[in-house]
């Protein structure tokens, strides 16, 4: 299979099902943000330090790519059949979120990004979640998207700024308050 069409050479690209839309189209901008924020959990679970959440990483990364898949399909068409999200998968994050909120300190301010490579990458690929779930938004405003996938990237978001907190604990690092000057 040749990687390259020649299709696209004129800002146009093929959803599933085959209409032709503009490559600024609202429909793929919000796939090209989950295939970003996809990208990014790969280089979270790449580093050593994440090895025991490499399992959770990888339902994450399937998660995102069932979404970015449900995403880039035309309304309407049946012939790719692609997994839905679930509530399940939703509460499997909270869980998470929970287990890890146990064990850390109570935040008193809102936390500068940094202190570690790792965490820095970490809220990176947080605020790409948040720009995912942005872009969803917008789309659903104009076409019919599956509320559960606003709901999964809104509350993976939140898990990743508690792994945030968790790899600062974990790695002895610095977390920054931010505190407003007067």
């Amino acid at each position: 299979m040749k990687i390259y069409t020649k299709g696209g050479d004129k800002g146009k690209t093929s959803l599933l099902g085959g209409s032709r839309v503009s490559k600024a189209h609202l429909r793929i901008d919000a796939y090209g943000n989950v295939d970003e924020l996809n990208s990014w959990m790969g280089v979270l679970r790449d580093h050593k330090e994440n090895t025991s959440r490499n399992l959770l990483f990888i339902e994450i990364q399937d998660r995102l790519f069932t979404i970015g898949s449900q995403l880039a399909k035309e309304p309407g068409e049946s012939k790719f059949p692609i997994p839905d999200i679930s509530e399940s998968d939703v509460e499997r994050l909270e869980k998470t979120i929970d287990e890890m909120n146990e064990s850390l300190p109570p935040m008193k301010n809102f936390i500068l990004p940094g202190g570690h490579q790792l965490v820095s990458f970490t809220h990176v690929a947080r605020t790409v979640c948040r720009r995912a779930e942005r872009g969803v938004v917008a789309l659903k405003e104009h076409e019919d998207v599956n509320d559960l996938i606003i709901t999964y990237l809104n509350r993976l978001s939140d898990y990743l700024f508690m792994l945030s907190r968790k790899l600062t604990q974990e790695l002895n690092a610095s977390e920054v308050p931010w505190v407003p000057k007067k």
